[in-house]
């Protein structure tokens, strides 16, 4: 039996969620959302989900866009991973 890696296909358009995690501050949900925008203009900003930390040290986001391709996660991701309020993006 191949137990091999499978290829995961996805279909587009499709609704994608994206979970963002950063430290708590005044300016990240503004920030994330102004960079979810940037690759996903019809984003429906008043859909975010914020959740913070049971500490409230941190502040989790979860944005679910209309994706229309792999290109456009990816570089949606990329962006969000290089931010320098973002520790974490599922």
């Amino acid at each position: 039996m191949n137990m091999g890696a499978q290829k995961c296909v996805m279909e587009f358009p499709m609704d994608f969620p994206i979970k963002i995690m950063g430290e708590s501050r005044d300016e990240f949900a503004q920030t994330i959302v102004e960079i979810v925008l940037r690759h996903a203009p019809d984003y429906d900003v008043a859909s975010t989900e914020m959740r913070p930390s049971r500490l409230g040290r941190y502040l989790s986001l979860t944005c679910t866009i209309r994706a229309t391709s792999q290109a456009q996660l990816d570089a949606l991701y990329t962006e969000l991973s290089r931010h320098p309020l973002v520790k974490v993006v599922l």
